[in-house]
């Protein structure tokens, strides 16, 4: 399993991580979604045939582009 983390400067509020993190675990190959509303930090766990890409695009699909640590 790998992992990657975003910066997602537009997460503002709860409902912003409910969001992302519903929408993300949808993702097929996510694992596991963690969002830190304090550092505006996305973790992801996924295995194929989800990658760094295609949870990027979800992100930037859903109003929350992100920006890669």
């Amino acid at each position: 399993m790998s992992e990657v983390e975003f910066f997602v400067p537009a997460m503002h509020c709860a409902h912003c991580v409910h969001t992302i993190k519903m929408e993300l675990g949808e993702l097929d190959g996510v694992q596991a979604v963690e969002a830190d509303l304090t550092s505006k930090k996305v973790r992801v766990k996924y295995e194929a045939p989800a990658s760094p890409e295609s949870i990027a695009k979800l992100l930037e699909e859903i109003n929350y582009p992100p920006q890669r640590i």
